[in-house]
């Protein structure tokens, strides 16, 4: 069992105002699932014209994933695509799948959609103007005064960032709760003809998901059950959160706007950069909630890869319960960028002990660090 803090006060909470929780978390994932052999085989004898391929392809194996869900089928990635297309294949995907996670975080909470007075939809991997949310609200019976804030852009770190604006947003909703939605559809981004080392790299991590999350304040959680009917005994205060931007970092990672859509930009060097000045950046975040590394007994580490987790572990001590949970998910199911460490936040719930101070984390497009400050 992760050790607990007891007695510790995040500075944050202001008198009088009820704190947000964390009441419900629902995952899912399109029906396409590959081994990660399989994928490594297409991937080869498309990437075949790439300087020192034979030694490039062993990053495969060293991801440590050992299957993916895909938002289409494998030999659809063989052939090329317009952006149009994929872009239609990743509104109808990414609506399905932010239904199904939706259904069952409302579930978990034990509330009904008549309830929510809020929506925060995140994603990356797409365009639609309406917005997904709006057809959310719809699908699901949403009341049509609901509040939407779509967040576009955050990439690996959105699920951290919506988990935090949700629960300002919830802190003045007492009778309400809010619908947070994050939902990346990676895979069909990927183009063709790019045969760079980030993208051989990109295929060899990311994949596709969609995860969600009721946020309330002012009530208590119900009795919930979670996947596998394993019941939660109790669900996490969200004390606050907090955003750290790298200086000068833009190429680290992100989209270029190219003729067949988004060509992921994607640098090697992030394993570093957690061990360095975005290390030190976290820090400062922990201590602007009166943290050190040291005091927190749980981490929601997004899984941005082997090599990131270990630069945690390495830079942060993190536990060793923390630091499988994370594992966990990036081998059952890669990198899906921001609902990732939502999944893992899932993975989480019932196993930390009360009082414990824990800390949701995730790096994304900026450079930067999204975090958010929980009470257990």
């Amino acid at each position: 069992m992760f050790r607990t803090v007891e007695g510790r006060g995040s500075g944050v909470e202001r008198q009088g105002t009820p704190q947000a929780r964390v009441l419900g978390v629902g995952t899912a994932n399109p029906p396409h699932r590959y081994g990660q052999a399989e994928v490594q085989t297409l991937v080869r004898s498309m990437f075949d014209r790439l300087p020192g391929i034979e030694r490039l392809m062993g990053v495969f194996e060293n991801t440590g994933i050992e299957g993916r869900y895909l938002g289409a089928p494998l030999e659809w990635f063989a052939h090329d695509h317009s952006f149009e297309e994929k872009n239609t294949l990743w509104f109808g995907a990414a609506l399905e799948i932010s239904l199904e996670a939706s259904r069952k975080a409302l579930e978990q909470a034990g509330v009904g959609a008549e309830e929510v007075g809020a929506v925060v939809m995140v994603t990356t991997t797409g365009i639609a103007t309406p917005n997904l949310e709006s057809y959310l609200i719809q699908r699901l019976g949403i009341p049509l005064s609901a509040v939407r804030l779509p967040l576009w852009g955050l990439g690996c770190a959105g699920g951290a960032a919506g988990l935090a604006r949700s629960a300002e947003l919830a802190q003045h909703r007492p009778g309400q709760v809010v619908l947070m939605v994050a939902v990346e559809l990676c895979s069909l981004t990927f183009l063709r003809n790019d045969i760079s080392k980030s993208n051989l790299i990109a295929t060899s991590l990311f994949a596709d998901g969609a995860a969600a999350v009721v946020v309330g304040a002012g009530r208590e959680s119900g009795n919930r059950a979670g996947r596998g009917e394993t019941a939660w005994a109790s669900s996490p205060e969200i004390v606050g959160g907090f955003t750290r931007l790298l200086p000068g970092s833009y190429d680290v990672m992100g989209w270029d706007v190219a003729q067949g859509g988004l060509k992921v930009r994607f640098s090697q060097s992030i394993p570093s950069l957690v061990q360095g000045e975005l290390g030190s950046l976290i820090h400062d975040g922990l201590e602007s909630h009166g943290l050190t590394a040291a005091d927190v007994g749980a981490w929601v580490l997004h899984p941005g890869g082997a090599k990131v987790l270990a630069a945690y572990r390495e830079g942060m001590g993190i536990d060793d319960l923390s630091h499988e949970a994370s594992w966990s998910v990036l081998r059952k199911y890669g990198n899906m960028s921001s609902p990732t460490v939502l999944f893992v936040l899932e993975e989480m719930l019932g196993r930390v002990g009360s009082g414990t101070d824990g800390v949701l984390l995730a790096l994304g497009p900026g450079f930067s660090a999204e975090g958010v400050v929980l009470r257990w």
